[in-house]
């Protein structure tokens, strides 16, 4: 583990040692990165943002303001430009560091990306879509239950647990492992806070932005369809969309094999 300090004298945490790494933010939002311990990539380094992990706990935890904490990291590890990759909320700072600081990044990419930042709906219908098909599973029956509560707004923390199954392309001890991994609740409900950013001002940004990209996007994902995938990938001038076969919000659990291939283009 190593350890610097942001422009504001806080100090932040990070895993992993390369001369070339991949710089992973993660998702939760601001969930212990120590999820992403078992990304199957070469040259590794994953921020604890502030508050989770090894980090210390900050006055304010809104996505924009941490936007300098990834800048302090570039410069802390004394690299020009990065090679950077978000999951899920952590693709949406990803991108907004990548809209802020285009010159630093050498490559983005945006695994299960949450679509909020960038203003893409993702609809009922969207999820239902893709959430019939696993109709073959057995643990269909519960997990769709809890769908039905809550598309008939009957939305409880029971009914969020019921769906789990449906964010992994296998439901195994791996996928529950993935609960285990601590969550930083009160700076969860400020990350998306009000005036973070304009959706639509970042979408602007993106038609300019000259950096390649790549999406990675799980078959059978409820967060983001294949569909809005699509068009997601649709909003940068340099993006390639990969669809991995069998996977939820978490490829790189469902076959490591495929997404490092995918991600590190392995033959």
């Amino acid at each position: 583990m190593g350890t610097f300090r942001n422009s504001d004298g806080l100090g932040l945490a990070y895993h992993g040692e390369a001369d070339d790494p991949v710089i992973c933010l993660p998702g939760g939002p601001m969930q212990a990165s120590s999820y992403l311990a078992g990304l199957p990539l070469d040259d590794v380094i994953r921020l604890d943002l502030r508050g989770t992990g090894e980090s210390e706990e900050a006055g304010y935890y809104r996505v924009d303001r941490q936007v300098h904490d990834v800048e302090a990291l570039r410069r802390h590890l004394g690299l020009e430009r990065m090679r950077l990759l978000g999951h899920s909320a952590g693709a949406t700072l990803a991108i907004l560091y990548a809209v802020r600081f285009p010159q630093r990044v050498e490559e983005l990419v945006l695994v299960a990306p949450s679509p909020r930042v960038v203003g893409i709906d993702v609809t009922d219908d969207d999820r239902r879509e893709v959430a019939l098909r696993r109709g073959g599973e057995p643990w269909y029956a519960e997990a769709i239950g809890g769908f039905e509560e809550i598309w008939a707004g009957r939305v409880t923390p029971e009914a969020f647990a019921r769906i789990s199954p449906f964010f992994h392309g296998r439901w195994d001890d791996a996928a529950r492992a993935l609960d285990d991994h601590p969550r930083n609740q009160k700076a969860a409900m400020e990350f998306y806070a009000d005036g973070a950013f304009d959706p639509a001002r970042v979408r602007e940004k993106l038609q300019e932005f000259d950096v390649p990209t790549l999406l990675v996007a799980g078959e059978h994902d409820v967060s983001l369809p294949p569909g809005r995938a699509r068009e997601y990938a649709g909003l940068f001038p340099r993006a390639t969309l990969v669809v991995q076969p069998g996977a939820g919000h978490f490829p790189w659990v469902d076959d490591p094999v495929a997404f490092a291939a995918t991600v590190q283009r392995i033959p």
